[in-house]
């Protein structure tokens, strides 16, 4: 695949109006298998790197990534150039890294394929089976018991926060969320211990709903938070504008009556 092909591909997974090129450097690099270069515009792939063309057209969609995200934050910027962020790899860049690569899937560009290496299919399995889905019922079952812990401490007048502090030392974030998990349904601990923590910070059944089936769908952690956030920054929105028309009804009134006082003042005087 040449530069001008990955370059149509990846306008085909998602349109940019920002120009950009991509350049397969022809080297191999033990430090990085790819780069994007927002001065420049530039996405450069070390193709050495790679023995096929999926791992290319991977490391190409990653880099892309980079340039799509600076695009949107030189709109943001109203034309300008914005400065360069210390990381780069947020939660954000990887939810829209992730969602790229569906579309490249369903495109026929990408394709992780576990079926060409039978071992690996089968330590998939023994990994999740063994490690994942067990890890989520031991951590279930310890959230019960400091939820337990919690209903006995108070009978005993002991402070729950000391117990958790000085005889279990534990953190208390922790056992919060440990004790959260512990309320989950039995069938989401398939789901393994750090997703439980993602559907356990949230409060909506419905809306916890949603992320179960998001993540049982395959979609990533990063891609289902990012989701949550955005949930989040709408409703924050929402509150927002409605507070401020409030405000702004309640001004209008204020202002409407002292109208009509001071007209009233001026035909008596």
């Amino acid at each position: 695949m040449d530069n001008e092909k990955i370059k149509e591909m990846l306008l085909d997974i998602q349109e940019s109006e920002l120009e950009f090129t991509v350049t397969q450097s022809g080297k191999e690099s033990k430090r990085v298998n790819g780069l994007y270069k927002p001065d420049s515009r530039e996405i450069i792939l070390h193709n050495k790197n790679f023995k096929t063309e999926t791992q290319l057209i991977y490391t190409a969609i990653h880099e892309y990534t980079h340039h799509l995200i600076n695009e949107e934050e030189i709109v943001k910027n109203g034309g300008r150039e914005p400065p360069h962020q210390k990381r780069s790899h947020t939660n954000y860049f990887w939810a829209k890294f992730h969602a790229l690569l569906e579309i490249a899937e369903q495109k026929g560009y990408y394709k992780i394929d576990l079926s060409v290496s039978p071992e690996l299919e089968e330590l998939t399995r023994e990994i999740r089976e063994k490690y994942i889905k067990p890890n989520g019922i031991l951590m279930q079952e310890f959230g019960k018991c400091l939820i337990k812990a919690h209903g006995l401490c108070e009978q005993a007048n002991v402070r729950y926060e000391d117990y958790l502090d000085r005889v279990l030392q534990l953190p208390r974030t922790t056992a919060k969320t440990v004790a959260q998990i512990g309320t989950l349904p039995e069938e989401d601990a398939e789901l393994g211990y750090d997703n439980m923590k993602i559907m356990a910070s949230i409060k909506k059944p419905d809306e916890r709903a949603k992320v179960q089936d998001a993540l049982k769908q395959g979609k990533s952690p990063d891609s289902v938070i990012a989701m949550m956030k955005r949930k989040t920054k709408d409703v924050d929105q929402r509150t927002k504008l409605e507070k401020e028309k409030q405000r702004l009804t309640k001004t209008i009134d204020e202002l409407t009556h002292r109208l009509e006082y001071v007209e009233e003042s001026l035909a008596n005087l």
